[in-house]
C-alpha cells in the first residue's frame, strides 16, 4: 500500500512536459465526418498482478474507439500501437488530427513519427487544463463504471479481455448515445458514412 501511494505521489509531481504541437482543437470536440478528429488518451487500473494500462483512440464524429493498445508498461510504444491499430482499422485517415495531453508517451519520438509516418497531423491541449481532452475522459468514466470498478481484478489477461469485450459488444453495439441521436456508434456511422464501417 506504501509503495503504492508514493508512486501515485512521484506521477503526480512530474510536470507535463513542453507541446509537440499546437492546440488545434480548441475544445471544439465535433466533426463533420470520420477521420477528421480522432482524441487519444491513457488510463489505468490495477489488477493482482500489478497495473493494466490502456491506450484508446477515439473517432469524435461517432464516439466509436478505432484504436487502442493494452499493456503493463506506460511507454511510448503504447501509444504507437494504439495508433498503428487505429490506422490499419480505418481508410483514408491521412490528414486527421490527432488530440492528445501532453503525456510523455504523445511527445516521444516514436509517436511524433508515427504520426507522421501515417500522414495525421498532432494536436496537444494546455497543461492543467481536464476540458482539452474531455470528450476522451467521458469514455474512460463509462469504462470506469462498468468495467474497472465492476470487480477486483486478478490478472491483467482478465481484465484486458473484459474491456476489449466491452467495447467492441457493448460501447460500440448496445449503448445507445444521445449525442448521436440514440444510436450506437456502429449504427451512426452505418447511417451517416457506410465506407467507414467496412473498415
Amino acid at each position: 500500500m506504501v509503495v503504492r501511494v508514493r508512486e501515485e505521489a512521484r506521477q503526480e509531481r512530474k510536470a507535463p512536459g513542453p507541446p509537440v504541437h499546437d492546440d488545434l482543437v480548441k475544445r471544439d470536440f465535433s466533426a463533420d465526418d470520420v477521420n477528421e478528429l480522432w482524441l487519444t488518451d491513457i488510463t489505468e487500473h490495477w489488477t493482482d498482478e500489478g497495473k493494466l494500462y490502456l491506450c484508446a483512440i477515439k473517432d469524435v464524429f461517432s464516439g466509436r474507439i478505432v484504436g487502442c493498445s493494452i499493456s503493463d508498461r506506460m511507454k511510448a510504444r503504447l501509444a504507437v500501437n494504439a495508433l498503428d491499430n487505429a490506422v490499419s482499422r480505418r481508410r483514408d485517415a491521412a490528414g486527421c488530427i490527432v488530440h492528445s495531453d501532453r503525456g510523455s508517451q504523445f511527445r516521444s519520438r516514436k509517436f511524433v513519427h508515427a504520426l507522421n509516418r501515417h500522414h495525421l497531423i498532432g494536436s496537444m491541449g494546455q497543461v492543467g487544463a481536464a476540458g482539452d481532452n474531455a470528450a476522451m475522459e467521458s469514455f474512460f468514466a463509462l469504462l470506469q463504471k462498468n468495467v474497472l470498478d465492476r470487480k477486483r481484478w486478478r490478472t491483467r489477461e482478465e481484465l484486458r479481455i473484459a474491456i476489449i469485450t466491452w467495447i467492441e459488444r457493448t460501447y460500440h453495439r448496445r449503448r445507445r448515445q444521445a449525442g448521436l441521436g440514440r444510436l450506437t456508434p456502429i449504427e451512426y456511422e452505418t447511417i451517416m458514412n457506410p465506407v467507414a464501417l467496412a473498415a
